[in-house]
């Protein structure tokens, strides 16, 4: 029973380590689109672009076939994630997920707008590229597969 002690104590060590380690950006709670929760802290310690769109949104519909692009690209060494807002029907922003092929991105649903005012995101299509640091800069859309590749570069250095 004494090897069972440090594998159980370890995750309750580790968690507040976690949290504490975190960008204040990665502070917040959310839910996906399908209804699952998702902590911005499960992000700390990887760059991260996050686009926030609308499904009603050109511009953003235009973006998602490049954004799925390079989320593939950068597999591995960036975090993405959407977050859908400026919308009250759920279905809208799962329809919009799939009519723009971003399937394999996370997802958050942001009808309340609360994830919008977090980061202090105005308009749509608008990018927030986060360091591990938690360094952010920002962008707003429609950014096409170059520029976007060229923040994602930047940001990865």
């Amino acid at each position: 029973t004494a090897s069972n002690a440090p594998a159980a104590s370890a995750p309750a060590a580790s968690a507040p380590a976690a949290s504490q380690a975190a960008p204040e950006l990665l502070q917040f709670q959310g839910k996906t689109i399908d209804g699952k929760a998702f902590s911005g802290t499960s992000l700390a310690g990887k760059p991260v672009v996050f686009w926030f769109w609308a499904p009603w949104c050109p511009k953003c519909m235009s973006e998602g076939p490049n954004v799925a692009k390079a989320m593939a690209k950068y597999d591995g060494k960036v975090a993405f994630v959407g977050v859908g807002g400026l919308d009250d029907s759920q279905d809208e922003l799962k329809r919009f997920v799939s009519r723009t092929g971003t399937s394999g991105v996370t997802h958050l649903d942001d009808r309340d707008g609360k994830l919008y005012k977090h980061f202090k995101v105005t308009t749509q299509s608008s990018f927030v590229f986060m360091t591990t640091g938690g360094d952010t800069s920002k962008a707003s859309g429609p950014l096409d597969e170059s520029a976007l590749n060229g923040h994602i570069d930047k940001l990865i250095g």
